[in-house]
This record gives C-alpha cells, structure tokens and sequence, in this order.
C-alpha cells in the first residue's frame, strides 16, 4: 500500500513496531466506546490480554493492518484497522474458543457459524476488519474512513474476494455501509435471550443490533 496524506494525516501498514502504541490507542478508543466492551462490567482489554495481544500481533504480520500517522505531532499514530484473513476451519475453532472466552465471543461464534460466509460464498478465505479505532479528537474527520477504505485496497492487492465486519454499533455499520458494503446479517440485542428468556446484551441508544457487513473487493 502507498502512503498518502491529507489533511497531515498519513495511512500507512502497521507493523509490529507499532504494536505498543497501536494498544496504548485502543485502551482510549475502542475497548471504552464499543458498546459491548462498554456495558461488560471489567476492563476487556486486560481479559485474556496474552491471548488478545497474540491474536493482533498474528495479524499484523500478515501486512493486513494498517494505521493513521499525525505527522504535525511526531507521527502519533491516531488511528487504526486490525485486519487478517479468516477461512473456514475458522468457524470451528472460533466456536471451540467460545466456551472458554464468554458470552460476548459466544454470540459472535454463532453469528459467523448462521451466516457462514465461505459457504454462502464459494469462497476460500476472506478478509476479517476485526477493530477500527480512531483517536476522539480525531473525529469527525473522515478518518475511519479513510482507514477502512486503505484496508480494504490492501485486501484488495492481496487477492482477497471478500471484507467483511462485525459491527456492533450504530455508527461502525453506517460507515461501512457508506462505503458500498452491505449487511448480510442483522441481530436485534432486544432478541438475544440467555436460557432463561433474559436478554444479555443491552446497549444504550442507538446500538440496537450486531450487523455482518460484506462488501466485494
């Protein structure tokens, strides 16, 4: 991927040097404002972290990831999109992981098992956008975005067929919808009841449903 500029603000690929200060970011940004990370009870960044760290680190060295540099602030990174390919044994060992990880990964084992994309598909692996994060003061810019739009020229040159993201709230979902990607998948929180009829998930306003987005590469 090519580096561009607009506004002092550069989409570059992540690496693994930039993992620590990609964390310190999502510390601040997604693991406070993503609606199922925001009514858990406990921090989510810190549960199973080696796990999580591991998980992220795999992907960025595939080269999927990429981040956004402030370059009028010392290239502070300030944004990000945490990207890796996922193909179908995938779906069985997500769902092997569940049992162990808790309700939130449980609800997103069956979402991906429902919709199954690599059968739906006819396709062999596709490209996961699995956390978009971009700095608060930095909103409201386009950023997330732009960031999503270098993810998916990435997948794009890599040969993947497909991008695809869960998005658990309001806002995620529209971005990428804005961006030709459709929702394939739609859950209602308001619909997601444990064994004894209680809903487990209850995110404030407006974040009413996880969405499976998909768009073309």
């Amino acid at each position: 991927m090519e580096p561009r500029v607009v506004n002092g603000i550069r989409i570059r690929s992540m690496t693994l040097d930039d993992y620590k200060e990609v964390k310190e970011l999502l510390g601040r940004t997604f693991y406070l404002d993503e609606p199922l990370c925001m009514i858990s009870g406990k921090n989510m960044q810190t549960h199973f972290e080696q796990e999580q760290d591991a998980y992220h680190l795999s992907m960025v060295e595939q080269n999927t990831c990429v981040v956004a540099v402030d370059e009028s602030e010392s290239n502070r990174i300030v944004g990000v999109v945490l990207a890796g390919a996922q193909v179908p044994s995938d779906l069985e060992n997500h769902r092997l992981m569940a049992d162990k990880y808790g309700k939130f990964y449980k609800f997103m084992s069956e979402i991906e098992t429902e919709v199954n994309i690599f059968k739906r598909h006819g396709v062999s692996r596709v490209l996961y956008s699995h956390i978009t994060a971009v700095e608060r003061s930095m909103r409201g810019r386009g950023l997330g975005t732009r960031l999503t739009t270098a993810a998916m020229e990435v997948g794009r040159t890599m040969g993947f067929p497909l991008f695809v993201a869960y998005c658990t709230s309001f806002y995620s979902a529209r971005q990428k919808q804005a961006l030709g990607m459709q929702c394939i998948h739609a859950v209602a929180y308001a619909d997601y009841k444990n064994e004894r009829g209680e809903v487990v998930f209850e995110p404030p306003a407006p974040h009413t449903h996880v969405r499976y987005m998909m768009g073309i590469l």
